[in-house]
């Protein structure tokens, strides 16, 4: 589901009377601007392809799939149509290409039912993902936060999130997984809205 307007609106109020520090990071970056993609399929198969490559490269790629299933679209149906080797020449690595067949391969067997995903809670859908090959929590929680539009997820592992709080927050010694939820904790109910600032934060000056 796409991100409702009043409850971005709830966040940002939430989050600037929680954290002072949260505030002058909403007041420097603006309004959220991150959307939601309906199609959860291609969603994870996006998050399969740009693992450890750049957004260029991840986008050419994609773009090449496309064209090989052409008016097919990207489903797990005509994705089945190939082999590794033939996802191989597209320029997919033998990794990911097994990675993409398992996936394909257990959405249209029906043992992972993207379709229901909604109806569970964060925990069932981790769970779920996290059957396929190459899917792990991280790519679980990304596709939480911006397929299912689920307000609450704070993705502790993300590179991009430590780096984020160390730039914001004052860190004595080394950054743990409970001194980032002990910063975290005021922003509950509104950890993914949070979650993005941070992320925004990083293209933002640093402090002197």
């Amino acid at each position: 589901m796409p991100f409702r307007r009043d409850q971005v609106d709830s966040a940002r109020v939430h989050l600037q009377a929680a954290d002072p520090t949260m505030c002058a990071i909403i007041t420097a970056v603006g309004p959220f601007t991150a959307k939601t993609s309906r199609d959860r399929f291609l969603t994870l198969i996006k998050s399969l392809l740009s693992q450890q490559i750049s957004v260029a490269a991840a986008r050419t790629i994609q773009q090449r799939l496309a064209a090989a299933v052409a008016s097919d679209g990207i489903t797990a149906a005509s994705l089945l149509q190939f082999d590794v080797d033939q996802l191989r020449a597209i320029g997919i690595s033998r990794q990911k290409a097994g990675y993409m067949l398992d996936l394909s391969a257990k959405v249209e067997s029906g043992e992972v039912l993207l379709s229901k995903l909604g109806r569970l809670t964060n925990a069932e859908v981790i769970a779920e993902l996290t059957k396929v090959k190459g899917i792990g929590v991280w790519t679980a929680q990304m596709f939480l936060m911006f397929s299912l539009g689920r307000m609450d997820v704070f993705p502790a592992g993300d590179l991009g999130i430590q780096n984020a709080i160390r730039k914001n927050y004052p860190i004595r010694g080394q950054l743990t997984t409970a001194k980032m939820e002990r910063i975290a904790k005021p922003w509950s109910p509104w950890l993914t809205i949070a979650s993005w600032y941070l992320w925004q934060s990083l293209e933002l000056p640093g402090k002197d």
